[in-house]
């Protein structure tokens, strides 16, 4: 896999672009700040996160994903144009081979959209990989083997539980239930007890302080600034790691669902593989605390999370560019 070939991970909330023997080369938020007034785009991914945090008004947030397919595909070209420039160089003469990945549920028209904005965006050559196929790839996972592998790809829009043998997807459940999710329930939960209004930003910051997924013996607690629904004046709230595990409990048991669906979707003999080697999670998400305890406690099933978990589906579909490079050569 030369420099000219990537592969990129287009993410709900984030877009990680991979090159081979660099690794992860770029992981910014898949959002840009839009002018309404001028009608052009102002700035894209880190630059536009911190655009939006000082401005108000006529330059508004744009996410052009949503649950892992394009919603807005002008944009999403846009964005994807000022990445690859960003992350191959602007100036890389080469148009490069980029793949990329999409939900494993995913309809052909969506997967065209996809592939046509990739191609506009100044690729010689586009590959789709399936999701949980690049994120077990990216994870180490043999999935060439006839043998049943499971994974669970935890993401901001989506998670999706598949099992894997001889390179395809055998049986998968998408459920448009992930990290962002949590956030909203988190929100959500300070509203419905505390009275408290809070953003994005401090949900994430609640999720990753003192979220979790199971009870703990020890609770963790965490103050919380915000505004009273109430009042309208600011407000100062302890929250603690069970009010979090409360707030999460439908999102966790909706993912929990999904693990379970697929499980009793599996071939017996594949079935029997999974039990012997377990459940891998991937994903911002898996990074919830006690997330891989709740599904194990649930199935029955040894589940550990992967060692990048974040960087898994971008890793997995730069192995894929290079393994598709690799037998093409190998046939010609």
């Amino acid at each position: 896999m030369n420099v000219s070939d990537i592969g990129i991970d287009l993410g709900t909330a984030s877009i990680l672009i991979y090159v081979r023997g660099k690794g992860v080369v770029l992981k910014e938020p898949s959002v840009v700040a839009y002018d309404r007034d001028a009608d052009k785009i102002r700035a894209i991914g880190d630059e536009a996160r911190i655009m939006l945090s000082r401005t108000t008004g006529n330059i508004v947030a744009i996410r052009p994903l949503k649950n892992g397919i394009i919603a807005d595909y002008a944009v999403t070209e846009q964005m994807l144009k000022y990445f690859i420039q960003k992350a191959t160089g602007r100036l890389s003469f080469k148009k490069p081979r980029i793949s990329i990945c999409v939900p494993s549920n995913v309809t052909e028209v969506e997967k065209k959209a996809v592939e046509d904005a990739t191609y506009q965006a100044g690729a010689r050559e586009v590959l789709t990989v399936p999701e949980p196929i690049a994120a077990a790839m990216g994870a180490g996972i043999d999935i060439s083997r006839p043998c049943g592998k499971m994974i669970v790809d935890i993401g901001a829009g989506t998670c999706e539980a598949a099992i894997l043998s001889l390179d395809g997807v055998v049986v998968d459940r998408t459920i448009n239930v992930a990290g962002d999710n949590f956030d909203e329930a988190i929100m959500k939960y300070a509203r419905t007890v505390h009275n408290l209004i809070i953003g994005e930003r401090a949900a994430e910051d609640i999720k990753i302080h003192v979220g979790t997924a199971i009870e703990r013996p020890e609770q963790k607690i965490m103050e919380v600034k915000g505004r009273d629904l109430g009042t309208g004046l600011p407000k100062t709230v302890r929250i603690t790691s069970e009010d979090v595990r409360e707030a999460l409990k439908e999102a966790t048991g909706q993912i929990v669902e999904a693990v379970h669906s697929v499980l009793e979707k599996t071939p017996p003999e594949l079935a029997a593989d999974i039990v012997e080697r377990g459940i891998v999670l991937t994903g911002g998400g898996a990074l919830l605390d006690g997330l891989e305890e709740l599904i194990e406690e649930k199935t029955g099933i040894n589940t550990v999370t992967a060692e990048e978990p974040i960087a898994a589906v971008a890793i997995g579909t730069g192995i894929y560019a290079e393994m598709t490079a690799r037998n093409n050569r190998l046939e010609g």
